[in-house]
């Protein structure tokens, strides 16, 4: 029972600090603080195992690894993005996290106050029942405002959907396809010399037939930065993803939030 407890636990505390909303949040991975660059690439890798257990017939036998890729290229006028990031994490011969995504975008005319994106996406969550999600679509980006301190763009566009979701209850596999509007805002502000914020903010929303009724999703990522000195800075992440009518019965809210000091020499 203490075991169990443990387990338990370990995975509440990594599910906790690893939570993954509906919608990802490509404006908050692009890269375009160089833009200079020509090609951008960014890659980390991480690996857990061990073993560790109070009483030699209970051992506790943990492995985890974690997977992000960052890349963009701009030729030019045009600018191409993959993005994906893959978390897995087994206590003993459970499986309490396995989550990950492959996202590619196209963007073109990047530089003009209105341009253009398509983009494709695989995705699976087994720890809330989902694998796969397929989806791909495109829109319209409208740069409201843009200058040294503030850039506020409008994304308006549409995508089709299909998935296939593990309900928890009857454990049958539930196949669903939609196609659905997909808008978005996103704010980059620098309020002074030592504080700027992000926040990118997701509505989706599609018409399913079988409940004759809409479903939506909301998404909202805020990331606040304070930089003390030039080695010091403090950075504070909240992201929280909702969706009012599930295909199988999960919570509808999740959220996480991320804090922590930066020293850099």
């Amino acid at each position: 029972m203490v075991v169990k407890q443990i387990l338990t636990l370990l995975a509440f505390l990594v599910v906790s600090f690893s939570t993954h909303a509906q919608i990802l949040n490509i404006e908050r991975l692009r890269m375009e603080k160089d833009t200079a660059k020509t090609f951008m690439f960014k890659t980390t890798f991480g690996l857990n195992i061990y073993n560790r257990s109070a009483a030699a017939d209970a051992p506790v036998n943990l492995f985890g690894y974690n997977l992000d890729i960052n890349s963009m290229y701009y030729p030019k006028r045009h600018a191409y993005i993959l993005v994906s990031k893959f978390d897995y994490l087994r206590i003993n011969e459970s499986d309490f996290l396995n989550f990950g995504f492959i996202h590619g975008r196209a963007n073109f005319l990047r530089e003009n106050n209105i341009n253009y994106e398509t983009y494709v996406q695989y995705s699976f969550d087994n720890f809330r029942g989902l694998d796969p999600r397929w989806l791909g679509g495109g829109s319209v980006r409208l740069r409201m405002i843009k200058n040294e301190k503030v850039t506020f763009i409008l994304g308006v566009g549409g995508f089709y959907e299909w998935e296939r979701w593990f309900h928890p209850y009857t454990e049958e596999f539930v196949e669903v396809d939609f196609v659905k509007s997909s808008n978005y805002l996103s704010l980059r502000a620098t309020l002074n010399q030592y504080v700027d914020i992000n926040t990118v903010s997701y509505y989706q929303t599609g018409y399913d037939a079988s409940i004759n009724d809409f479903r939506h999703r909301i998404s909202t990522s805020i990331v606040l930065n304070t930089k003390f000195t030039d080695r010091l800075s403090f950075t504070n992440s909240f992201d929280l993803g909702y969706e009012d009518k599930p295909i199988v019965p999960i919570t509808n809210l999740i959220f996480s939030f991320k804090t922590g000091l930066s020293l850099d020499f």
